[in-house]
């Protein structure tokens, strides 16, 4: 597996920094690293880590990132986007641990990479999809200012095309 560092995002609270070979290796052989806390990875984190080889710009600047709580040194869950963008489309993803949810973290991280998605060339839109059942999620993708574009079979689809202020 071959990882491209990036700049790290910084937040008020947070650094959404790149993934390292390490981290990725860790996660799929079941290691812990100290840096993570208890309920980290969560299965999301499992799922990306394993399509790392398989889809390589997702490491690149634009692609998937670690969110480190800035004042414990902690990860505490992933943030990415899904290079290349299709049409100028990009999907957003995101999980933040059971354990430091309800904080704004996810929001936070949304915003920031959200932001450097438009950054890109070509990307006009950043779209994510949440299953109408976690309301939390929901309401990220609204404090982050996306906007619901539609539902369909539980799974509701919210598209920024502008960065919120």
């Amino acid at each position: 597996m071959s990882l491209v560092v990036s700049p790290d995002l910084i937040t008020e609270r947070l650094v959404l920094r790149s993934w390292t070979a390490d981290e990725a290796a860790a996660i799929l052989d079941d290691r812990r690293a100290a840096a993570w806390p208890a309920d980290f990875p969560a299965e999301g984190d499992r799922v990306i880590a394993g399509l790392f080889d398989e889809h390589p710009d997702w490491l690149g600047p634009f692609g998937h990132r670690l969110i480190v709580e800035r004042a414990s040194g902690l990860v505490v869950g992933s943030i990415g986007l899904f290079w290349p963008p299709l049409d100028g489309d990009l999907e957003l993803g995101y999980g933040v641990v059971a354990s430091r949810r309800g904080r704004g973290y996810a929001t936070e991280a949304a915003v920031a990479l959200t932001a450097h998605a438009f950054t890109a060339p070509g990307v006009r839109v950043v779209h994510a999809d949440v299953e109408l059942a976690n309301p939390p999620s929901v309401r990220v993708l609204e404090k982050a200012g996306f906007q619901r574009v539609g539902t369909q079979d539980g799974v509701a689809r919210f598209r920024a095309t502008s960065v919120r202020r």
